[in-house]
Formats: structure tokens, sequence, C-alpha cells
């Protein structure tokens, strides 16, 4: 029978939900329990006994696995916080380094700018410089012309202007040489008094223009022009004292019409009288203005040594060339300095001028260049600068950082999706965005294994591309065996491709896919079988040293150091890719980043600077190219070979280590001129 005191509500045992609405919260106690004493005979009663015994606890086993399940989810979502604000504290720093390399960018490109813009404003001062000191000379140069002149004005009263005299058209005005010490005086000759005779002056042929402008006249023959002062009629003692008079030192009119190009011609009044000259008297009849100056009538001789005898005086024009020397000088001086302080600063800053400038080649494709397929593989958590290399590495873009710099520059939200994407070679950094947001580009079930590239590093972005877990993979290629391998690791089985799987294939599945792959390069090659892991190891070696063209070359040099009369290395290989494999480092980063003492004297068994022979097995996947290049290397005396040129891939290969020293001095010197160049 049931216990009478069950049926009382009193008696009834409390509900499980009851329990749970009372359980407490993280970090609180628990609540006392309830000890009011129950009816004798219930079980409530015997309960609180056998808890006053201590046979139970006060709370019963099932509340407290419920408040141990409470407990559990509380921590649970305190990880889960946790996790989250970890998260969150990830993108922004994430999001701050992106912002801080923004920023670092638009300083550069201000900088570039602010420097241009100095550059302008002190090629415009420097060339406003020079021009204001040419005004100056220039300004000197006619003040000094003028005060020469008025230095070589007579200092007596200039005589009033009168009517030139005509002469007869027999008579001739009497010849004057400048070498004269002392003229004759003249006097004029009345009217009653025949004109003397003159010996007639040898005539001049040749074709002439004479204009007659006032008190000047001017005589050109071809290009020639020859200013000529007419000379008033002297009419008494002091004007024939002053004709006689011999000019004042100073430069001559000729001498001051040669610096100016259009020389001022002086009005009768302005004058000033030649050194004797003889006046003529008036003739009854008024002839030509052209007789009136020259003499000589129709046909008749003409006497040009007169004409052309006050061209003879005065001193020489001084010099101004020391002025413009000076200032030539110093403007030289100022634009060394600019161009020294230019030379230095492109040197430096070259990339971002050029880039502010619009100068040097252009960084993107242009449209329409597309050709060929590229696969560019995006790993979970790859933003724009890895993707943006990663476009380049493929063949996509053009250059390392077009793509991400469009990203900026644009400010471009993306998001970018893990997978393979099948895109082309040589397209634009903004078709490369679109085809990228094409979801029909992204390759469903699709890994790829690069070429040089080791399990290490590409294994956790085939995981991601085929959304399998690593550990399936890394388990998969843990036992070479499962393979027919005979080898320690699959390193180098591999083979570098782009593979689509079935749905539902297995790790394993994919890992037997890319060993068969590397059987048939192998077999295409004629490698013999038992040869395969040594070929591979050669193959991995010339596919991390050396540039595809010259794969059979590296392939040379690696045969000429193992051989037994090697007296250049004496056998040791001394590659730097295996040293650096061995001692667990990456492939990338430059060497110099390396700790190198201890990289190349680690007894690792890939460091080829320390043991003689291969190294203890592959140390990358090789390609087709690589694996054949093993197989069949190139015909030369060579054991060193150095890329001279990043850019081009030119690389120097050499018999002797004096060769070896000469082709590294190129490489250095290229360095030396691309400091950007990626050189160690």
């Amino acid at each position: 029978m049931p216990d009478p005191g069950s049926q009382n509500p009193q008696s009834q045992p409390p509900r499980l939900s009851d329990l749970f609405d009372n359980l407490p919260t993280a970090g609180s106690q628990l609540p006392e329990p309830d000890r009011t004493p129950a009816p004798a005979g219930s079980r409530r009663a015997a309960r609180q006994a056998r808890q006053a015994s201590g046979a139970i606890p006060v709370v019963s086993q099932r509340a407290a696995q419920e408040a141990a399940a409470q407990q559990a989810a509380q921590q649970q979502f305190l990880a889960q916080q946790q996790a989250a604000a970890a998260q969150f504290a990830a993108q922004q720093q994430a999001a701050a380094e992106e912002f801080a390399a923004q920023q670092r960018v638009a300083q550069q490109r201000a900088a570039a700018e602010q420097f241009a813009a100095q550059q302008r404003a002190a090629q415009q001062a420097a060339a406003e410089q020079f021009a204001a000191q040419q005004r100056a000379e220039q300004q000197q140069a006619a003040a000094q012309i003028s005060a020469q002149q008025q230095m070589a004005a007579p200092q007596h009263a200039t005589p009033a202007p009168q009517p030139v005299q005509a002469v007869q058209p027999e008579a001739a005005a009497q010849p004057h040489h400048a070498a004269s010490a002392q003229p004759r005086p003249v006097v004029p000759l009345s009217a009653s008094e025949p004109a003397p005779r003159v010996p007639e002056a040898p005539s001049i042929t040749g074709p002439f223009a004479i204009t007659v402008t006032g008190s000047q006249a001017i005589v050109e023959q071809q290009t020639a022009s020859y200013p000529i002062a007419t000379v008033p009629a002297l009419r008494d003692d002091a004007e024939l004292q002053a004709a006689s008079a011999p000019e004042p030192a100073g430069e001559s009119f000729a001498q001051a019409a040669a610096f100016d190009p259009e020389p001022v011609r002086r009005s009768a009044s302005q004058e000033q009288p030649g050194p004797a000259s003889t006046p003529a008297p008036a003739a009854p009849s008024e002839p030509d203005e052209a007789t009136e100056l020259f003499g000589g009538g129709s046909g008749g001789p003409t006497d040009f040594d007169s004409l052309f005898a006050a061209e003879s005086h005065g001193e020489p024009k001084k010099k101004r060339g020391k002025g413009c020397l000076i200032a030539l000088i110093v403007l030289f001086a100022i634009l060394g300095g600019i161009a020294a302080g230019g030379a230095w600063v492109y040197n430096t800053y070259s990339d971002k001028i050029n880039e502010v400038m619009g100068w040097g080649p252009p960084k993107d494709y242009e449209p329409g260049q597309e050709k060929g397929e590229a696969f560019v593989t995006i790993k979970d958590g790859d933003t724009g600068q890895p993707i943006s290399t990663a476009l380049y590495q493929a063949g996509v873009t053009k250059t390392d950082s077009v793509f991400y710099d469009m990203l900026v520059d644009e400010n471009l939200a993306v998001t970018f999706y893990p997978g393979v994407y099948k895109l082309k070679k040589q397209m634009t950094a903004e078709a490369a965005l679109e085809a990228l947001r094409d979801e029909n580009n992204r390759m469903e079930n699709t890994a790829s294994v690069p070429e040089g590239g080791r399990i290490k590093t590409f294994l956790p972005a085939v995981a991601d591309s085929l959304g399998m877990p690593l550990e399936e993979l890394q388990a998969a290629v843990a036992k070479p065996a499962d393979y027919g391998v005979q080898a320690d690791s699959l390193e180098g089985w591999l083979f570098p491709a782009v593979y689509t799987f079935d749905p539902g294939s297995t790790a394993k599945d994919v890992i037997q896919k890319m060993v068969d792959r590397t059987r048939q390069s192998l077999k295409d090659a004629g490698v013999a079988a038992g040869d395969e892991e040594r070929i591979l190891t050669i193959a991995s070696i010339v596919q991390r040293e050396g540039h595809t063209a010259d794969f059979d070359k590296v392939s040379r040099v690696i045969d000429n150091r193992l051989q037994p009369n090697n007296d250049e290395t004496h056998g040791l290989l001394q590659m730097d890719s295996t040293a650096q494999y061995g001692y667990g480092l990456t492939h990338d980063g430059a060497v110099s980043s390396w700790p190198w003492k201890e990289v190349s004297t680690d007894q690792n068994p890939w460091n080829t600077y320390v043991h003689a022979g291969l190294p203890a097995g592959p140390i990358a996947s090789p390609s087709d190219a690589a694996i054949k290049a093993a197989q069949n290397p190139a015909d030369g005396p060579w054991f060193y070979f150095v890329t001279v040129n990043l850019d081009t891939g030119e690389t120097v290969f050499s018999a002797t280590y004096e060769e070896q020293q000469a082709a590294e001095k190129k490489y250095q010197q290229w360095c030396k001129d691309n400091p950007d160049g990626g050189c160690y």
C-alpha cells in the first residue's frame, strides 16, 4: 500500500522545476535547505532524519547534477563570450593596422606632392631671380651708355640750327679723316666767291639706298646702315672754333647705335658738330636732298670718307661680362643644389613620386589584354594585401600592390570567400575584383598545390579549399608507404597543380591523386625505377634556386658539385634553400632575415654547407620543368651562379670562384641602384 503520508499535499516531494528555478547563479552560495519539521511517518520526515544523520546530502543528487549542468553552461557561455571578444579584438587590431597602412600611404603621397611643389616653386624663384638680374644689368648698361654720351657732349652752347646750303654739282665736301690731329678751320663762303675745287674722292660702287629724315640721312648698302649727320652752316668764329675742336673722348654715336637695335636719330638741334666738316656754299638752284648731303650731282664722284669719318672716334664700349658671369655662377650653384637635393629625394622616394606625378611605367594592365588561365587560391582569413600578392604571383595582375591599392583608394569593403578561383592572366585590378566576386569562377571541391611549395605551408590551404579537416590530411600524408613511396616523407611527391575532386572524396583520395600525378611526371621525364627520390631531391633544389629558363643550367651546377673531382666546393652543394629547409624556416623572406650563423652551421641532414652530397630528401614540390631539368642537365663547366637583376631574372653562371665574385659585384651594384628591389 502506498504510504498514507503521500496523500497529504504538504508531504509531496519538491518538483524538478522548483529545484531548477531555485538554483543559484554562478558565484552565489547554495540556499539553505528547508528544515521545517515534516509530519511524522512521511517520506520527508524520513529524508530529514537521514540528512540529519549524514546519510544523504541536503540537496538531492539530481538537483546537484542540474546545478552542475547549469554551471557548465554558464562557463561555456563565458568561454564563447571571451572567444567572441578575442575575435573582435583581433578584427579591431587588423582594422587599425590597415588604417595605419592607409595613413602611411597618404602621408607618403602628401610628402611627395609637397616636395614636387617645393621644387616647382624653387625653379620658378630661380628663373625670376635670373630674369631680374638680367633686367638690372641691361638697365645698368643703358645708364652707363647714356652717361657716356652726356660726357661726350661739347661744353659750349649749341648753335641755333641753320639751313643747310646746297653745293654746286661740281663741288664736293673737303674729305676728312679720323686720323687728322688738327682739323683745318673752314670759313664760310660768300655768295660772290666761287666754291673751291676739291680733288675727286674714289667712288664706291654698288647698290645704295638713301633715306633722308630731318637732319639725318641713312645710307644702306646690302644689309648695313650708316647714320650720317648733316652739319649746319657756320656763321661766326665761335662756330668755326667749335667745328675745328677735336671731339671729346667717349663712345661714338655709332657704338651706341650698335648696342641699341633701334638707334635714336637726333634732330639737327641735338646733333653735335662733327670734326672739321666743310660747309658748302649756297647754290643758285636748290638741288635734291641726296645732292645736298653728298655734294655730288648726277653721275658725279662722291667722297664717302667724309661721310663715315665721325664713326671712327670714341673709346670701345665697356664690357658687361663680369656681372653676367657672376649671375650665371650663382644661378648654376642654386640649380646644382636643387638638382642634387632632387636627385637624392627622387632616389629615395622614386616609387611614391612616380605614383603621385604619374611618371614611370603603368602599374596596371590595359583592358583587353586578358589571355590564358590562372588559378588563385584564397585561404580562410585572407584580406586585401595577401590576395593582391596571390593575384600577382599567379600572373593575373601586373604588380604586387595594384589590387590592394585599388581597394584602399576606392575605399572598397569586400568579403572574400576561401577557395580556388579560375581567372585569366594580364587582367586589370578592377576586372580581377569582378572575377573574384563572381561565384561562377569559384571552383567547387577544388584545391591547388603551388610550385616549389612544401607540405607544411600548402596543406592548410588545401583543407580550406575542400572544406576538409586539416587533421585528416595531416594523418593521410604521415604514411608514405600507403602510396607506395619508399621514403620517410611525402615531401616532393605531391605534384604542384590544380585538382578537382569528386564529392565525398577522402583525405587519402586527395593525397593519392597528387602522388599519382608526380609518378606520371617522372615517367614522362624518363626517370628509371628506383631513382625517383634522387631526381625529386635535385628537382626540388632546382625549383627553389633557379628561374625556369635556367633550370637545366642549375641542374648542371648541382651535378658538377657532386662529382668526386670537384676542386671548387669539394663535394658540398652549399645551397641556401636546403639549409633553410633543414633549419625549419619557410621559403618566405630574405636571407638577411635568417640567423645565418646558426642556419649554416646546423648539423641537420639537409644542411649542404656541412654535409657533402645531396640532402636527406626533397625540400619542395617540383614542377614538370624542374623534373626534366634534373633528369637532363645542360652541358657546361659551371660551379656557381647568381642572379644579377631581380627584375628580369638575369643570372650569371661561372666556372671559377673569381668569375663568381665578379658576378656578385654586378648584383651588388644592381641592389645599390635599386634599393627597393628586394635584395638581401
